[in-house]
């Protein structure tokens, strides 16, 4: 059992906040809309974790709210350099969470704050 089975990101500009998680974890997100509502969603192989960047008028992008890590596997460093390459801003850099791996923060493009993880 996960703790997470679901998260979303809010977001105002679908496009531009895909685009800013596509480049910076080198996946595709896929677009879609449930119930009326624009998604772009991200992939996961592992079954019970989800989630989604969400264009709805009911949330707003906030760098104070939850806090939700993604998945860097094993190129955490190689994405908080992407981050900033796209408009992001690293808020806390590659750190040490011995024993379980590393962590980064950013802001994406949107304003929200996003953690990073890793194993390695």
């Amino acid at each position: 059992m996960n703790a997470v089975n679901w998260f979303e990101i809010p977001c105002q500009d679908l496009d531009r906040a895909a685009k800013f998680y596509e480049s910076v974890l080198d996946i595709k997100l896929e677009r879609t809309a449930f119930m009326g509502v624009p998604h772009a969603i991200f992939a996961t192989s592992k079954p019970g974790v989800g989630g989604a960047l969400v264009l709805d008028n009911t949330n707003a992008p906030s760098a104070t709210g939850t806090l939700v890590y993604l998945d860097a596997s094993g190129k955490l460093e190689a994405c908080l350099e992407r981050a900033k390459l796209h408009g992001g801003e690293v808020v806390l850099p590659k750190t040490d969470i011995s024993p379980n791996g590393f962590i980064g923060i950013v802001k994406d493009k949107e304003g929200n704050r996003v953690g990073l993880h890793s194993r390695s």
